[in-house]
């Protein structure tokens, strides 16, 4: 999972006339999502989001000292599946990216992420999938890039036997076969 981390004033996404979301200080976010992503790569990018020191400390002006959190700031996230690219000739391809309704479900945990962490009032975010236009005032101007380390078959591993053990007690619970949350659960962590 890919971040493309903008320190802003303002920012606001619109879809044809209509304001979508806006936000004041605080960042705006383009989330790329790749193919091999799953919940740890959301894990790492929500935690980051969350704990980067992007802003000065008001009282002393001390650079780079506190995060969106410290000072209780906005976070608008948009999805951004260009950030997967890769070019042919000139033309861009983008089959490193996660597809659609998997690339949605990812994107959407990402948000939960976020707003379970921090406050859901201040996390915001586009229209998944649409045409937006994305206003922003940069800050600084700070732009970072992050983005998710690899993962190793070991760690892949333990996600997948906490997602079926996750699965099997929702199947429990739920009065749902067993084999049909395994099988949304592997669909989810492709």
């Amino acid at each position: 999972m890919k971040a493309i981390i903008q320190r802003v004033t303002s920012a606001k996404v619109t879809v044809g006339d209509e304001v979508v979301s806006s936000i004041g200080r605080g960042l705006c976010v383009l989330v790329g999502i790749s193919a091999d992503d799953n919940a740890n790569d959301v894990e790492w990018i929500a935690r980051k989001l969350l704990n980067l020191r992007l802003f000065d400390e008001p009282s002393t002006g001390k650079r780079w000292t506190e995060s969106v959190i410290d000072q209780r700031l906005e976070i608008l996230c948009v999805s951004q599946f260009t950030l997967y690219h890769r070019l042919k000739g000139n033309r861009p391809d983008f089959s490193r990216a996660m597809q659609g309704p998997e690339a949605q479900q990812l994107y959407g945990s990402l948000l939960k992420k976020l707003r379970d962490q921090y406050a859901p009032e201040r996390v915001l975010d586009g229209r998944f999938g649409a045409m937006m236009q994305v206003h922003i005032q940069n800050d600084g101007p700070v732009t970072l890039e992050i983005e998710s380390p690899v993962q190793s078959e070991q760690e892949r591993q333990k996600l997948q036997r906490s997602l079926d053990h996750q699965a099997k007690s929702a199947g429990k619970n739920t009065g749902k076969p067993v084999e049909s949350v395994e099988r949304s659960v592997e669909s989810n962590t492709k």
